[in-house]
């Protein structure tokens, strides 16, 4: 890669920000398409981010994506709002323009074409959701869209009741309560970004015949007691390569293969 007067600048916003893998992914694709771009990892805090924001803009930054904490606050300091970011409530993927600054969400895409690749029928699909942050607005506005019934559990309850007022979905006080009747979990929340981490609940209630997914991608200690209840089960890193593909798209109008970024993503964790 060569950087030079010409390279338009991409990135990442959160906190924290280190584990992530967009960079490698990102960087691979401007590289396929001969694109003349660099994406690079900015972590702020959460005092700095509104200062952060205008001042990627006013640097002449082209384009981030947004992950935690900043998915919703995102949403409130954009100029133009996807009608898709606007209805979920949040946004992940941010364009900077002379008009000003659009905001998406590509969460919700990238989450339905991984989650159909293991469950492939969500229609009436009863859905067990854990989280009730910017994350799991997309998943829970994906799955309404497909059809599915779902289920909705926070550790801060009036969270959740906000959130299913919202989309009509269904608050429950524990996770145990609905394990017997439900077909798939998902887990937005960021529990299992580290295995000292508590669990959301007793793992091992897990028939075998829920698909269990875990937004974060590596091997949580959910996923790990998931794969020991021999359940179908699913990381986050698909989710973030099919969103990423999506944001790629927003920015350049260029459509990167799934295989490119996920070799690559191979590649770097080799």
């Amino acid at each position: 890669m060569t950087i030079d007067g010409k390279t338009e600048v991409y990135g990442v916003v959160g906190y924290p920000i280190k584990h992530s893998l967009s960079p490698v992914f990102q960087n691979f694709a401007f590289q396929h398409f001969y694109v003349n771009a660099v994406y690079v990892p900015f972590e702020v805090r959460p005092e700095n981010f509104e200062t952060a924001l205008r001042g990627l803009k006013a640097l002449n930054i082209k384009g981030v994506n947004v992950t935690l904490p900043y998915k919703e606050k995102a949403l409130e300091l954009a100029d133009y709002v996807d009608p898709h970011a606007r209805s979920i409530g949040a946004v992940n993927t941010l364009k900077f323009t002379d008009e000003g600054v659009y905001a998406y969400n590509t969460d919700w895409i990238g989450f339905l074409k991984a989650v159909k690749k293991l469950v492939p029928e969500i229609r009436d699909l009863k859905t067990l959701v854990l989280g009730a942050g910017g994350s799991s607005r997309a998943v829970v506005y994906a799955l309404k869209v497909e059809g599915a019934r779902v289920f909705l559990w926070n550790r801060t309850k009036d969270k959740a009741i906000r959130l299913c007022e919202e989309f009509g979905c269904t608050v429950v006080n524990r996770p145990e309560e609905v394990l017997d009747d439900v077909s798939l979990l998902v887990n937005t929340t960021s529990s299992g970004l580290r295995d000292e981490d508590p669990p959301l609940f007793d793992y091992r209630l897990l028939r075998p015949d829920i698909s269990v997914m875990d937004i974060i991608y590596r091997e949580t200690p959910l996923l790990r007691t998931a794969k020991e209840c021999g359940c179908k089960w699913q990381d986050g890193l698909d989710m973030l390569l099919y969103q990423g593909i999506e944001s790629f798209k927003i920015w350049t109008g260029l459509e990167v293969p799934y295989q490119v970024v996920r070799d690559a993503v191979a590649s770097y964790l080799l």
